[in-house]
């Protein structure tokens, strides 16, 4: 089997504009946390404009950031999936750090900054049971602390707890906190409940999953589409480019869900004629269900070459049911990190998976909405990066700084 050479996204492209924030205006310092909900920013926006663009190459650090030289190589059809501008192949040596992001930048309209000793920023995320959402409420509580702002986290038990999730947000909404922190299980439906917090002049910053809003002044997310089409090619790579290929995700409703699978399904299209990808399956990032799932797919398909999982909970799902099922040769790759995909790839039932870097998703959001309340300009995104790694650069320092346990 040929070496595979790591590969590294980092940075964000997209087309500038200038948005305006309408009828802002921010507590004092001697108001309270639970003050009226009128007191806060405005979340209304208006196009004012237009500028360049910019994108970067670059590698995330310990610090959770992301950044490099300008400008960056996509492999064809991957929907921008950029390969890293330095390191030896296999090594996965990568160097940088700060936050990587688009020149467009939302600003306050007549907006008093806030002058509150201590905000209060209320963070509804997609989940609470995998590591993941951990490694980010760590990111989330460290930059709280370091800037003084007090938050509460809180997430559905299950990624398809699409109800329960939106009543946490309004449970959130209710507290009338400063500033709202918010990762959507499904992209539409929080529309009602974010312009109630867009009325309420309550700022809202949008992190993993993006929503079909323009309410969120930012959203700080990997570029989830360009790391799947690194998570395909790699599985072309090492599959040989032939053979079938199987696809567990994690949900179809969340922008993350989406676009993971299209992602994945996009760059095989496009790049890879001898390569067959099944039907995606659902499995709610669950891992029991996911570990089913991967059993229908080989036992239906006795020529399986390998299995994509979506997400953490999806991944390890599909090591389980690979072992299950005592079929050999299967190739898994998957996405996320957590002790058990580590231990998965360093013992070799996974070959390797896309890491994100949860903890400094957590200290943009925090960081952003800080940056709301005192009125500054915002970026319409924040790239926070995204990893290949596998049993040849595990263990690199770059690589230990954004995968968690």
């Amino acid at each position: 089997m040929r070496t595979i050479s790591p590969r590294v996204k980092i940075g964000a492209v997209a087309t500038a504009a200038v948005l305006v924030l309408a009828g802002c205006s921010r507590a004092s310092d001697s108001e309270s946390s639970t003050a009226d909900a009128g007191g806060n920013t405005a979340a209304a926006t208006t196009d004012t404009g237009s500028a360049g663009t910019a994108g970067s190459n670059g590698a995330a650090g310990s610090n959770g950031a992301a950044s490099g030289d300008a400008g960056s190589s996509a492999a064809p059809g991957s929907g921008g999936a950029a390969q890293s501008s330095g390191g030896a192949a296999g090594s996965g040596s990568a160097a940088g750090s700060g936050a990587a992001s688009a020149e467009a930048t939302r600003v306050m309209a007549n907006c008093t900054p806030s002058t509150k000793a201590n905000p209060y920023i209320a963070i509804v995320s997609k989940g609470f049971q995998h590591q993941f959402w951990q490694a980010v409420k760590q990111g989330a509580e460290s930059k709280a602390k370091e800037l003084g702002a007090t938050i509460t986290f809180d997430g559905p038990a299950s990624e398809s707890d699409i109800q329960p999730q939106l009543d946490m947000l309004k449970t959130a909404l209710n507290k009338k906190p400063d500033a709202l922190g918010f990762a959507a299980l499904d992209s539409k439906a929080s529309e009602p409940i974010l312009k109630q917090a867009q009325d309420a002049k309550i700022p809202v910053i949008a992190f993993d999953s993006g929503v079909d809003s323009d309410i969120p002044l930012t959203t700080a997310a990997t570029d989830s589409k360009a790391a799947a089409a690194e998570a395909a090619k790699q599985m072309a790579d090492l599959i040989d480019h032939k053979g079938t290929v199987g696809v567990v995700v994690h949900d179809q409703t969340s922008q993350t869900g989406m676009d993971r699978r299209d992602g994945f399904l996009e760059y095989m299209k496009a790049n890879e004629p001898d390569i067959k990808v099944l039907e995606p399956q659902y499995g709610g990032g669950d891992t029991a269900k996911s570990a089913d799932l991967a059993k229908s797919i080989i036992a239906g398909n006795p020529d399986i070459a390998g299995i994509y999982g979506s997400n953490e909970g999806s991944a390890i799902g599909v090591v389980q049911g690979v072992k299950e099922s005592g079929k050999k040769g299967i190739t898994v790759v998957g996405f996320d990190s957590g002790q058990a995909q580590i231990d998965a790839i360093k013992n070799g039932t996974e070959a390797g998976a896309i890491t994100q870097n949860p903890i400094g998703i957590g200290e943009q959001v925090v960081e952003s909405a800080v940056k709301a309340l005192k009125c500054e300009p915002l970026p319409e995104k924040v790239d926070t990066g995204f990893f290949w790694y596998d049993k040849s650069n595990i263990d690199d320092p770059k690589i230990q700084a954004v995968i968690y346990k």
